[in-house]
Parts: structure tokens; sequence; C-alpha cells
């Protein structure tokens, strides 16, 4: 589940504008690292969506039922606290506006398409009226025998779009409550991609023309998609998507367009900790994970970093969870700071075989981090 859970937080607030990258979303979830540069904003909204998808997967064990109570405090978790966003009066004008958390609009908040006509969703006066009868709906429908859990998602989905009930957070509520409905099904999540969105915009566009069947259909692909991707790893094959690598690389390529020639980055000491943020870190995690396996055939094991600037940087046993993490971190941010820093040794190390007869000796399993003034390297013993 977890990588639905990453998928979910990144593309569900990546569509609705949220800067943070996928590593950074992965980071930011699992080990509680923050991205330099990035808004606070953006990182509370990942924060807050990851408390909303870990309390609905909680709670869908049981038998809660989907009430207004229910999707006003999902709100609440998604955006944690009040916040004010600019807007426009009636009449055009600009002006900000305070978003309340767990509680119906009290103004309208219809937007502007594209072409520059209003699309107007309910009324804040209708907003309390539309949710109750969306929930008496949803009821009924859940109970009939025939019921096809897909299509209620789906038109549950798009029924609340249509109302629009909060100032904001809208889509992520959405999405939330339609993958609440299907695994209260025993279905998996389905993850909208960010870089689908255009066709989950198009398939929203033509239900608003009445064409409901597209959008059911596209739901539908999607968790076909989600499903293939359980089933994977209920085999214990790999559930990794052979485009993500690929989506990363056209992401950043769009944002390099328009800042002039190809350029070689040159080492510095911020870049060496973005490295390590969106790839050691994972690299570190998978590297204990699968030396912990020998552990069985000796005394006494560590895992250990070294630098060619001081023999041994720092050094611990355990878990590398977030504190063990950030403590990394901060120590290696010292000696990436000298200025004959080049490389950084991985050493999971091991002290004293514990069969007879076969000899007392250690081992160590080692990366190298190679970093050059222009690029990196990784090599293993």
């Amino acid at each position: 589940m977890q990588k639905f859970r990453l998928d979910w937080n990144y593309h569900s607030n990546n569509i609705e504008g949220n800067s943070l990258t996928y590593g950074e979303t992965r980071a930011l979830i699992l080990f509680g690292i923050t991205a330099q540069g990035k808004p606070l904003k953006d990182h509370f909204e990942i924060t807050g969506h990851n408390e909303a998808i870990n309390w609905i997967l909680e709670i869908v064990k049981g038998e809660t039922v989907l009430t207004e109570t229910f999707i006003r405090q999902l709100h609440t978790l998604l955006l944690k606290e009040s916040s004010y966003k600019e807007a426009k009066t009636p009449d055009g004008k600009p002006t900000r506006r305070k978003i309340e958390i767990g509680k119906y609009k009290t103004l309208p908040n219809h937007v502007v398409t594209v072409t520059g006509e209003t699309f107007y969703f309910a009324t804040p006066q209708e907003t309390s009226a539309k949710m109750h009868e969306l929930i008496e709906w949803f009821r009924k429908e859940k109970e009939k025998p025939d019921v096809n859990p897909t299509i209620l998602a789906a038109l549950f989905h798009y029924r609340f779009i249509r109302i629009h009930p909060f100032d904001d957070g809208n889509g992520r509520v959405a999405r939330i409550l339609m993958n609440f409905i299907l695994m209260q099904f025993d279905y998996p999540p389905v993850i909208i991609k960010t870089e689908d969105k255009e066709n989950y915009y198009a398939v929203l566009r033509l239900a608003d023309a009445g064409e409901l069947e597209p959008f059911i259909e596209y739901i539908t692909e999607n968790l076909i998609r989600s499903l293939e991707i359980m089933i994977r790893g209920a085999k214990g094959e790999s559930i990794e998507e052979p485009e993500d690598l690929d989506k990363e690389l056209a992401l950043l390529e769009g944002k390099l367009k328009g800042f002039g020639k190809k350029v070689d980055l040159t080492r510095t000491p911020d870049l060496v900790l973005y490295i390590i943020d969106e790839s050691i870190i994972f690299l570190i995690i998978d590297f204990i994970k699968t030396c912990k396996k020998f552990n069985k055939f000796y005394v006494k094991s560590q895992f250990a970093v070294y630098t060619n600037t001081y023999e041994k940087a720092w050094q611990m046993d355990g878990e590398f969870n977030v504190e063990r993490a950030e403590e990394f971190r901060e120590v290696l941010w010292e000696y990436i700071n000298l200025p004959n820093f080049s490389y950084v040794k991985l050493s999971y190390e091991y002290s004293t075989f514990n069969r007879e007869n076969v000899g007392n000796f250690n081992y160590s399993s080692n990366i190298y981090l190679d970093f050059g003034k222009t690029h990196y390297k990784i090599k293993s013993e």
C-alpha cells in the first residue's frame, strides 16, 4: 500500500498545482525532510493530505458510514488550518478570501473557464441541501444488490465536484471520497496521474455536458491499472511503473526550457544535499535492508559512513528511521562543505563470524559515491 499512498499524495496534490517533486514528496512523508526553496504551504498540503489518507486507510477497515460530518472532518484533516487565498469579487475586482476548514462555503466559488465563460457550481444557499441529497442518493445506491462499486464511486466523485461545497480542496476531497468508496468494496485506490490530468479534465467536461460514460470509463481504466499493480505486488513482482523515470525526465526538461543553453551543473554543497535527499537516502534504506539479511551470521553489525575528509564520519546500528536520516544529513552537511570533499563511502560492517571451525573473520559491504565537479558516480563492492 505504500506505493499507492506515495503516488496518491504526490499526484492528487500536483494536479492542483503543488510544486513538490515525487522525490521531495517521498522524502517529506517517509522522513519528514523538507524541500529547500519550496513554499511552506506546499509542504502543509502534502502532510495534510497524507494524514487524511492514513485516517481513511484506518477507518475503512470498520463499518464507518459516509456522512456530511465525515466529509467535513476529512476536509479539516486535509487543509489543517484556515488561510487566505487570492480571489475576485463578482464584478471582477481582486480580493482576499478566507478559506474555512471543515465548513461549507459562504460565498460563491464559480470558476471562469479558459474560454472566458463562467462555470457555475451550487450556490452557498443550495450547498447544504445538495450535500444532504448526495449522501441520501449514495446510501440508497450502495444498498442495491446489483450495485457496481466503480460506477458508484465515479458518480459520487462527479456529483460532489458539481456541488463544490468547500472554499478550497474540493478536487482532493472528491478523489479521497471516491477511493474510500472503492476501498469499502475491497478495491485498491484509483490514482489520477498528474501527466494525465488533461484527459481527466476532458472527461469531467464531457460529464458536464451530460455524457457521463467517458468519465466512468476513465475511472474504470485507472482502477484496472491499480488492480494490476496490486496483483504484481501479491506475486512478489516489481510494482514500479516503467514510465516513472520518463515522467520525471520530461518534467525536468519542461522546467529547463527557456533557461538558455544547456550547461553542466557544477558541484555545490546544496546540490550534493539535493542528490542525497532525492536518491541517496532511499539507496541507504534498501542497502541496509538487504545487508541485514546476513546479520544472523555475525556477532555484531553496524552501518558506517566515511568521507575522504574524515576516516569515519558517522555510524549507527538499529533502524534507519526519520531521526537517523536527519542526523545523517546534518553530519554529512559539515563534510560536504569542506573544500577537499569528493566522496562518501557507505559501509555495512559485520564483526566476528559466529560459526565454529570456520575461522574468525569480519566483512563489509560498501557503496562508493564519487562526487566530481560536474557529475557523480555510484559503485559497489
